[in-house]
């Protein structure tokens, strides 16, 4: 087996020297460089490392990373249950209960040999396979925690009082498919964004510097906004996580109501997809947190002297009343088709079976 000693990667900032683990957001507001990575259900790690160097992300090595077949994805949400479940989204909103809910799913694969499975070496393929702003890893092996992510998506930025989050919503292949209800659903969740930072932020300090910016990605296009404040002198990452979080871009609103409606629907924990992760620097009074979209975990097992690995991966769409339910899917396989194949084992490789896409035997 590979060596998978602790280790934090995001862009060409790396960690090693693991000097201390604590699920306390306090933390982060200490001293010392920490790697985070909050669940969606609100489970939060945060791994203190020692040493601080910067290196460009490695070449792919052969036989680090084995991935799944290409064709033995299963989704938490087939596509007929997917479908139904924006039906009924739409529902609530045509009720008054909500104007735009997050529906997701999770796409799980077994590795077939969890010895090369190391995250750090599928970051290197998504690297090249899909750059993305905000790309990463936070491999702690003994603490459950091994996540690969290639996020476009800003949660929360800090540079001393300066807080800024981007969130995206409107995803097409080009920036011709984007629809007024794309554009409309990226102004509801920059409304909520706004509350959210004004909930830790000085009267008057936040701001829309970008309003439904275009912004290209591999394979496709989002909406961006940005949305920005200045932090109140009692304020830190402790109250800035307990007002933001889950992000708006991946709840809905409002987010009371529509994280209700998601517990509803969705059929599997979304762990580290759609929460957050990144590093904070409390020495400087730095740091930056993506929205863990784009994003695969591993999940082990050992049992009879066996151990097993399971590769995981979100998808998602936002919901309003302007949502055709089979484009939402579409949209939601748009996201997951590049990544997956970039992460699975290809046609005529060992294990392997066709181009992954989000379908999958269960889809």
């Amino acid at each position: 087996m590979y060596d998978l000693a602790p280790l934090a990667r995001f862009g060409p900032l790396v960690a090693t020297d693991l000097r201390d683990v604590t699920s306390d957001p306090a933390a982060l507001d200490s001293a010392g460089f920490w790697a985070v990575a909050a669940d969606f259900e609100g489970g939060l790690t945060c791994a203190r490392f020692g040493e601080i160097h910067t290196e460009p992300i490695p070449p792919a090595v052969p036989g680090r990373w084995r991935g799944p077949a290409a064709g033995d994805w299963v989704s938490s949400l087939d596509r007929s249950g997917y479908v139904a479940g924006v039906r009924r989204i739409r529902e609530h909103i045509a009720a008054g209960e909500v104007y735009q809910a997050n529906l997701c799913r999770v796409l799980s694969a077994p590795l077939p040999d969890p010895a090369a499975a190391d995250v750090d070496a599928l970051t290197a393929l998504l690297a090249r396979g899909n750059p993305a702003p905000y790309a990463g890893t936070i491999r702690l092996p003994s603490y459950g925690v091994e996540i690969a992510t290639a996020s476009p998506e800003l949660y929360l930025r800090r540079d001393g009082v300066t807080i800024e989050s981007g969130p995206i919503k409107g995803t097409g292949r080009t920036a011709a498919d984007l629809l007024e209800k794309d554009h409309a659903e990226n102004v509801m969740i920059v409304d909520l964004v706004r509350n959210d930072l004004g909930r830790v932020c000085a009267t008057g300090s936040v701001t829309v510097p970008a309003l439904c910016a275009v912004e290209a990605h591999p394979g496709l296009v989002h909406l961006v906004s940005t949305v920005r404040g200045e932090l109140g002198p009692k304020e830190g990452w402790e109250q800035m996580l307990g007002a933001t979080f889950p992000p708006g871009s991946v709840t809905g609103a409002p987010k009371s109501s529509a994280l209700r409606i998601i517990e509803a629907l969705e059929t599997a924990p979304r762990g580290p997809y759609c929460g957050g992760i990144g590093w904070v620097d409390a020495d400087r009074g730095t740091g930056e947190l993506a929205v863990g979209i784009r994003t695969f975990w591993i999940e082990r097992e050992s049992s009879r002297g066996a151990d097993t690995a399971t590769l995981r991966f979100g998808t998602g769409a936002g919901i309003t009343w302007g949502s055709d339910p089979e484009r939402e899917w579409d949209e939601t396989e748009l996201k997951a088709s590049r990544l997956l194949a970039i992460a699975s084992e290809p046609v005529g490789a060992p294990g392997g079976s066709r181009p992954g896409t989000a379908e999958g035997p269960a889809s």
